[in-house]
């Protein structure tokens, strides 16, 4: 599910990055005239959701005029929108790996700030699609880097720390004949490992997700995973009854936070009488 959230996420960002790519500054000589002709043809095959058609005209433009950014964008994009998230296949995984490469090759040209954190984030997204935690971190934190007041990547960290940390915990656990929410605070062999694994994993990811609330307080997707992360933590407060109870509480009282955001946000959406009004334009 939050792969599929994160996917439609990055479908969003690429669409408004894109928003303006058709309009293109006046160029001169035959191939840079036939390079625009095919990225015109691309954007609209693009926008019908012509996908392979888009991607023979951007490529082709790319040949004729590989300065032109904006075709590029849209055949690293139009790979992107191609690759379908789980699906471990020969021709799915070249349709990721063009798309990362080519956002790659993007970013070794003069890029402005919004078209550099959109390559970043598009590569960032489709390795977390793929699963490939580590290298989507790595692009994650190269966006705050370029933007560090962006929340959506600050929460987008503490989702892959959590998801790492889970899932160790549960690897480490199994092997002991145990399940990833029992309590081992009490065994000496036990939680050491799990502590040893997810210690910096859950600091990281508090300290991520707090940053995320900073600049959205009514961000409730990172409220959610607050209380997932404090729960982790409660998982490695080794030999402390009274420390893994209060982080227990704390993300307990994350679940109240989330459940009132998230009315209060659908509150206001509804108009008088309960009519759900429309959006300001």
């Amino acid at each position: 599910m939050i792969t599929n959230q994160l996917a439609r996420r990055w479908a969003i960002r690429a669409g408004a990055l894109l928003a303006g790519a058709a309009v293109l500054a006046g160029t001169t000589g035959c191939d840079k005239l036939k390079a625009r002709d095919n990225l015109n043809k691309g954007v609209q095959a693009y926008k019908a959701a012509r996908y392979e058609e888009a991607i023979n005209r951007f490529q082709q433009a790319v040949q004729l005029d590989p300065s032109l950014i904006n075709a590029k964008l849209y055949l690293a994009t139009a790979y992107s929108n191609q690759y379908v998230p789980g699906v471990d296949a020969p021709d799915n995984n070249r349709n990721a790996e063009q798309a990362i490469d080519t956002f790659k090759q993007l970013l070794n040209q003069n890029l402005n700030k919004e078209q550099k954190v959109g390559c970043l984030k598009g590569i960032a997204s489709i390795y977390f699609n793929m699963k490939k935690l580590d290298e989507a971190k790595q692009y994650d934190q190269e966006v705050l880097k370029v933007d560090p007041n962006d929340p959506e990547t600050y929460y987008t960290i503490g989702v892959i720390d959590w998801t790492q940390a889970y899932r160790d915990a549960a690897d480490i656990k199994s092997k002991a004949d145990k399940k990833v929410d029992d309590d081992v605070t009490k065994d000496k062999k036990v939680c050491p490992a799990v502590q040893e694994a997810n210690q910096q994993r859950v600091t990281e990811g508090i300290d991520m997700l707090q940053k995320a609330l900073d600049l959205r307080p009514d961000y409730d997707d990172a409220m959610a995973y607050m209380n997932l992360m404090y729960r982790r933590k409660a998982d490695i407060a080794c030999g402390d009854p009274a420390a893994r109870e209060a982080d227990l509480k704390t993300a307990n009282d994350w679940v109240e936070k989330t459940l009132a955001t998230k009315k209060e946000k659908a509150q206001k959406q509804q108009g008088p009488g309960g009519i759900v009004a429309e959006p300001t334009k």
